[in-house]
């Protein structure tokens, strides 16, 4: 298994899907006119639309429960192993894919307010949905199931476990592996275990109850985990503040002329950034389909946000804690296994926290390792959480005309063991079948809405006609898509025509 899901991941994460990534948010960069630089503002003012209703969550919910699963391992241990492979430059590529994918998180979260539905009082979106529904007929349809199954491939089984590995390496850390026990996985730390089984616990409690009860305890969660963190990560940068400009200097220089070559330095940047960020990969158009809004180009400028949140704010804030602190290598191809840079025990684990763990503690001793364990379990569960949503998203998709409630609740359970399994194995393993999870979707949905940009450019026609209104002065916005000329937004023209009559 695992020389298969590595063998999957060095085809998945060829530079093709790198560059694709790249070109892609450069790409509506211009066609947006960097909407992304213009609505900043907006972005800000959008955030506090009280907008819930039975039927969807609000804007900052839908922001909060995207944030809870694009703030995840890969804030922590993702930027840890971007540095540990791709040396101090891959954080530069990392700020690059976040700005440019920034203006492609507004097109994918836009599709998915456009073509949402109301599934029984609930709204449902996502590549699955807007793919189906655009192409209409047999293509539509057919591209839609394989992006689902995608889904909740990815989400149901090769992400979560990436989280879980995360949290009990970060909490066992601090406590130790414990007495060893033998289980079907070999020999496993009894902390190991509990940990694993207060994580398992805790999620079935909440998945259970739907998107609601997500949506209520990732906004009560994410803002205070994001600002503390990022409060933490200032102190750090205010007590060693002399060398901001030489970390400054070397992420940039490193960046073209990288220790570790420029090609892992983009290579890792853009992978850790995509998979922190979640930019094209299709699964924020989950979270803001779910939301209430006046017009779907509000939601897509909110979620545009998100990625700067998660990339420009918190991956930054560990990247300068673990810099400025010196507690990293950079793993090379030197001969005999040498580090091409050693500042830690060699022994130490690069794909996971154990850098930022060291970086906050070598500054306040060791409150740092249980700081950084409490943000990684509460990063690494809400994430959980948010990988749930997805793929009960998706399988609704797939068994709508059936309504299976075995299926949701088989799903659950998948999730929870995948889980378990992602929680007692090997850190590397365990990355690289999220990183497989991370691609799969990742080329799906950025082909797709490259395809359907060329073909119809929905999402500029409701940019256009949001900036219009707002232009004069419009307080309550609405969206004629038969108007703009986009077909199949079924819902928007049902919302329409019960406003008029």
């Amino acid at each position: 298994m695992e020389s298969m899901i590595n063998t999957l991941n060095g085809i998945i994460w060829s530079p093709a899907l790198i560059y694709l990534c790249l070109a892609a948010g450069l790409f509506f960069s211009i066609l947006t006119r960097f909407m992304q630089v213009r609505h900043f503002k907006e972005m800000i003012s959008l955030l506090f639309a009280r907008n819930e209703s039975p039927e969807g969550i609000s804007s900052f919910q839908a922001l909060v429960v995207a944030l809870s699963g694009r703030v995840g391992m890969g804030n922590i241990a993702g930027v840890a192993a971007a540095i540990g492979f791709g040396g101090p430059g891959a954080v530069f590529w990392m700020w690059v894919v976040a700005f440019l994918g920034a203006s492609t998180a507004y097109v994918e979260s836009t599709l998915g307010q456009i073509y949402k539905i109301n599934d029984n009082g609930q709204y449902r979106g996502g590549p699955a949905f807007y793919f189906e529904k655009f192409f209409g007929g047999g293509i539509g349809k057919a591209y839609g199931i394989l992006v689902a199954i995608s889904f909740v491939i990815s989400c149901g089984l090769f992400l979560p476990g990436v989280q879980a590995n995360g949290v009990v390496k970060a909490i066992t850390g601090i406590t130790g592996e414990g007495e060893l026990v033998a289980t079907s996985f070999g020999d496993i730390g009894m902390n190991t275990l509990i940990v694993t089984l207060v994580v398992v616990v805790l999620l079935g409690l909440i998945i259970f109850g739907g998107i609601k009860r997500i949506a209520r305890v990732a906004e009560f969660i994410v803002p205070f985990m994001a600002l503390g963190y990022i409060l933490m990560a200032v102190l750090i940068i205010l007590f060693n503040f002399e060398k901001i400009p030489g970390v400054i200097s070397m992420i940039f220089n490193d960046a073209f002329t990288a220790q570790a070559g420029l090609g892992a330095a983009i290579g890792w940047g853009v992978k850790r950034g995509v998979y922190s960020n979640e930019a094209g990969q299709g699964t924020g158009p989950h979270h803001a389909a779910a939301a209430e809004v006046q017009h779907p180009a509000q939601q897509g400028i909110v979620q545009a946000f998100s990625v700067y949140v998660d990339t420009l704010f918190v991956c930054s804030a560990t990247a300068f804690m673990i810099l400025m602190t010196g507690m990293y290598n950079i793993q090379g191809t030197l001969p005999d296994g040498q580090f091409l840079v050693q500042n830690v025990d060699a022994a130490t684990t690069i794909s996971g926290p154990a850098f930022t763990q060291m970086a906050v503690s070598s500054v306040f001793g060791g409150f740092g390792n249980t700081f950084v364990a409490v943000a990684v379990f509460f990063f690494s569960f809400t994430t959980i959480m948010a990988y749930y949503y997805i793929a009960e998203v998706n399988i609704a998709y797939l068994t709508r005309s059936a309504k299976s409630n075995i299926a949701l609740f088989l799903i659950k359970l998948v999730l929870m063991l995948a889980v378990a399994y992602g929680a007692v194995n090997s850190a590397g393993y365990i990355w690289n079948m999220g990183d497989v999870g991370v691609g799969l979707t990742a080329w799906l949905n950025i082909v797709g809405i490259l395809v359907i940009f060329f073909m119809a450019k929905p999402t500029l026609l409701a940019l256009k006609d949001y900036e219009a209104q707002k232009k004069a002065g419009v307080t309550n916005y609405t969206f004629d898509p038969v108007k703009l000329g986009i077909r199949n937004a079924t819902f928007w023209e049902d919302k329409l025509k019960n406003k008029k009559d």
